[in-house]
């Protein structure tokens, strides 16, 4: 199966030629580089002179897992790689307007003056681009097609009735696996609707390394999603866009080169999870990024049911078994979202989603409390008070990992409730919430859990539902309920129903943040506070980007959410917007109008600089999956920098709060970085720069898209960190 996937997904394998060329120490010192024990330093030149704004790498494999330094030279050409193990490296320049030069052999403590190569043509320039230059190109059907009438009509599903409809599908059914535009999508060799048809039925075979039993399953989904399109229709928007590149079309724009603080970047990337797809990473305690210092960094894999981690002082990468519902270790396990607590210990949210478990042997680590059935605490309102308020009986499909990296021991906690991302409270209990359910807000009391391992005792659980009737409070009758989007009864409450995706906690009232993903357009922002009794308490809020005259929406397709230490939330859009929310501005919170569209004065919105794609109304060709804020300056920028990553634009996205400005922090190499979530970590509050950083995982699923195809070493754990200028040491 992979020589025949081979033959569908063009790749380009890295290949290395090393040229040992003498070091130009003094050259280099004279030109105001700095030659230091520990970093490669020089000059790089093109024919017209020193070449500002491109990448030096440097790369080893001579550390126990691949280890890779990544700077940008300044106005002048200069640049300075620091804190290199005492490796050899092979160093070579990357850039906009550029091929890649020779790769040249450099060592710590001798600089190294570079060659740029400017490339021959624009093609030649435009294998460099980040993908979303090349997806800008795609051309869905025109804004006046919608509604879809059929495939005896205009070809678009009926069930799609908007452009903001089809591009939110386009995203959502493609770009949420891997990117749209990288070279393994955009080049076919059968450029035809058949052949993109064979295309999405290929699929990998079960205990596939990358995506274990997975493979069958994400062809079906591809197969789903072009049928939501509408087959035909589908896969003449996907065929005329490759055919058109292969025919020489390049993409109408250029990248710009790093400029201002983007010069300042230090990117250090490791590989790790021996080849096997991640989802989500974390590296410390999001409330105190000093927990976890110096130590692992953690990943789940999902397709593979481990933990896979890396070490980044000595380099090293290996994995953790997780248990699937037998208490064994099992390829079908989903874990999908990790998150540190204040002792360095690891949860994890587990979604089996019903899968059948094929056991396999434990591999040297207890497991305790396996999942099984349905416990009775979960609808016996005798045993806990939030299932007499509302039950939970069923299938068990979920369930919650904890791991202690000080002991043997994976504890599996089942649960009542669905489970996908996670986020601590600032409270006393250490409360941790989840989403992963489109009926209700779960939570677990870790403190609880501590004294008692008593799963039920420790979980709690309220419907999301909004006052509006504005009394106050919340009917306890669900028969009393309306349904959000529904016509309802004023006197009523209504229940949102809807998946809840991206979550943060607010760090000084305690109400817990959501991005209710469904519908994709609009989707919006929930705010849940479970008040001082829950369940009887517990109160949702839920607020919609405004809708434009037209009836579209300024923004769309919400997935990632922050709330920063001013309770500002942000939201990333799939759309292309950044979006701020500030509820204190809000005329009304509660009552009959209390649906979605009644605090449009709450919500303020940024374009994200790139191209869009054709043919809509100033729709992003990149997308914006989990955002973060950097509330303890982690990354270099301050305090309260709103962060999120370009998942189809190879980049980490910051926005700068003074002055609005966003600006892109990319990986050029290997390229197709795709990330989901990131968080920030300070090692040493004493080292400046060199003590923090911003940490993101390659969070694709096919890693053989990116850069060296099905001989590339992936996926890589990536660290940002911004110094005060291009030189700094």
């Amino acid at each position: 199966m992979r020589a025949r996937l081979s033959s569908i997904f063009l790749t380009s394998a890295a290949t290395f030629l090393v040229v040992a060329l003498p070091a130009q120490t003094g050259q280099a010192a004279s030109s105001g580089v700095p030659v230091i024990a520990d970093g490669i330093g020089g000059v790089v030149t093109g024919p017209r002179g020193p070449e500002a704004g491109v990448w030096v790498i440097a790369e080893t494999e001579d550390t126990p897992t691949r280890f890779i330094k990544i700077v940008v030279t300044d106005d002048q050409g200069r640049y300075l790689i620091p804190e290199l193990p005492k490796q050899k490296y092979r160093v070579w320049v990357r850039g906009y307007g550029l091929v890649d030069s020779k790769q040249v052999e450099g060592v710590p403590g001798k600089n190294l003056n570079l060659t740029a190569v400017p490339a021959p043509d624009a093609k030649a320039a435009a294998q460099y681009y980040p993908a979303n230059y090349w997806f800008a190109m795609i051309e869905p059907p025109a804004a006046a097609e919608f509604p879809g009438t059929g495939p005896k009509g205009n070809g678009i599903a009926p069930t799609i009735k908007t452009q903001q409809e089809w591009v939110t599908h386009l995203r959502e059914g493609c770009v949420i696996c891997h990117q749209l535009g990288d070279r393994a999508s955009r080049e076919i060799i059968d450029n035809s609707p058949e052949g993109w048809a064979e295309r999405i039925r290929m699929a990998r075979e079960d205990g596939d390394q990358t995506v274990g039993n997975l493979g069958r399953s994400f062809s079906h989904d591809m197969q789903n999603n072009m049928t939501r399109f509408g087959t035909q229709r589908g896969l003449k928007m996907f065929t005329e866009w490759t055919q058109k590149i292969a025919k020489g079309a390049l993409p109408p724009e250029a990248p710009p080169r790093p400029n201002g603080v983007e010069r300042n970047a230090v990117i250090t990337v490791w590989d790790w999870a021996h080849g096997r797809a991640l989802h989500d990473e974390i590296s410390a305690d999001r409330r105190n990024p000093t927990i976890g210092a110096n130590g692992r960094v953690y990943a789940a894999s999902n397709t593979t049911g481990t933990l896979q981690w890396v070490d980044p002082v000595k380099h090293e990468a290996g994995e953790i078994p997780l248990p699937g519902k037998d208490g064994k270790y099992d390829i079908n396990a989903y874990p999908h979202n990790p998150m540190m607590d204040q002792k360095g210990r690891i949860w994890l949210t587990d979604s089996s989603r019903g899968r059948q478990v094929t056991s396999r042997a434990e591999q040297g680590i207890k497991i305790e409390n396996p999942l099984g059935p349905r416990a009775n605490y979960c609808f016996d309102g005798t045993l806990n008070k939030f299932a007499k308020y509302y039950p939970q009986p069923g299938q068990n499909t979920s369930a919650i990992f904890l791991y202690d990296p000080t002991k043997p021991v994976i504890e599996h906690i089942p649960a009542c409730f669905g489970t996908h991302h996670l986020a601590f409270g600032y409270d006393t209990d250490n409360t941790l919430y989840f989403t992963g359910d489109a009926r209700l807000v779960g939570w677990v009391n870790t403190r609880i859990w501590d004294e008692t391992q008593d799963p039920g005792k420790v979980q709690g659980w309220c419907p999301a539902v909004l006052d509006t009737n504005g009394d106050g409070k919340i009917t306890p009758d669900p028969a009393q309920w309306n349904a959000l989007g529904a016509p309802g009864d004023p006197k009523k409450d209504t229940q949102m129903r809807g998946f809840d995706y991206g979550v943060d906690v607010h760090p000084k009232d305690g109400s817990i943040w959501f991005t209710k993903v469904n519908p994709y357009v609009p989707s919006g922002v929930h705010r849940f506070d479970p008040g001082a009794n829950p369940p009887e308490t517990c109160m949702s809020e839920y607020y919609e980007p405004p809708k434009k005259a037209d009836g579209s929406y300024v923004a769309f397709d919400a997935r990632g959410i922050g709330v920063d230490m001013n309770g500002i939330v942000h939201a990333s859009f799939g759309s292309g917007k950044l979006g701020t929310f500030d509820r204190s501005k809000c005329k009304v919170m509660r009552g009959p109008s209390a649906t979605g569209q009644h605090c449009p004065e709450g919500w303020a919105f940024y374009d994200v600089p790139g191209p869009k794609i054709a043919g809509t109304d100033n729709v992003s060709a990149d997308w914006f999956y989990l955002n973060w804020v950097d509330t303890y300056d982690t990354l270099g920028l301050g305090a309260n920098v709103p962060l999120t990553v370009g998942s189809n634009s190879d980049s980490l996205i910051a926005m700068l709060p003074k002055t609005n400005q966003v600006v892109h922090f990319r990986v050029p190499y290997p390229m197709g970085f795709y990330s989901r979530g990131l968080d920030g970590r300070i090692d040493d509050p004493k080292a400046g720069w060199k003590g923090r950083g911003i940490w993101a995982s390659m969070g694709t699923f096919p890693i053989w898209h990116q850069e060296g195809g099905e001989e590339g070493k992936g996926p890589q754990l990536i660290k940002f960190q911004v110094r005060p200028d291009p030189l700094a040491y």
